[in-house]
């Protein structure tokens, strides 16, 4: 892929990502009535338990196993976040997870993980919050809490 099209790509997955937000919170509608500001995109939290439910409830569920919102409209459904250790011979697969979200890595997608219409975050908080430090925070955070959701 050349650098010209990795710009357009993530305008591409940033729309996405707005749009599969506005669909699950229903705003689109109530914005068309009220005439509200539109929501953050970045939230102030660094809380690993907040960014999830921000950013990974709508496909994956408050708990984790895949039955967000908006997981039926998808082509593939969203991973049991919760077996992750489980399918890992037990193991927590730390740097795979961390890997996912930030989305680099020699097995990490470059645009996404899992299907097409999943984001990677670690993009997206780094072109949305100026702050690196901050995004490489938002991915520790949300890989720890994703830990804390594995079945015992």
């Amino acid at each position: 892929m050349s650098t010209k099209k990795e710009p357009r790509g993530l305008l591409a997955i940033l729309a996405l990502v707005v749009l599969i937000w506005f669909a699950a919170l229903g705003v689109t509608a109530s914005l068309q009535t009220t005439g509200s500001t539109l929501p953050p995109l970045v939230i102030k939290s660094l809380d690993g338990r907040d960014l999830f439910q921000f950013y990974c409830a709508t496909c994956h569920g408050k708990s984790g196993v895949g039955d967000g919102p908006i997981a039926r409209a998808l082509k593939s459904p969203p991973t049991n976040l919760t077996l992750l250790s489980k399918r890992n011979g037990g193991v927590f697969p730390d740097d795979r997870v961390r890997a996912t979200i930030a989305g680099v890595g020699p097995d990490a997608p470059a645009a996404t993980h899992g299907p097409a219409e999943m984001p990677v975050w670690g993009p997206i908080f780094r072109a949305l919050d100026p702050d690196d430090g901050h995004a490489a925070v938002r991915i520790g955070n949300l890989v720890t809490f994703i830990q804390s959701l594995q079945a015992k």
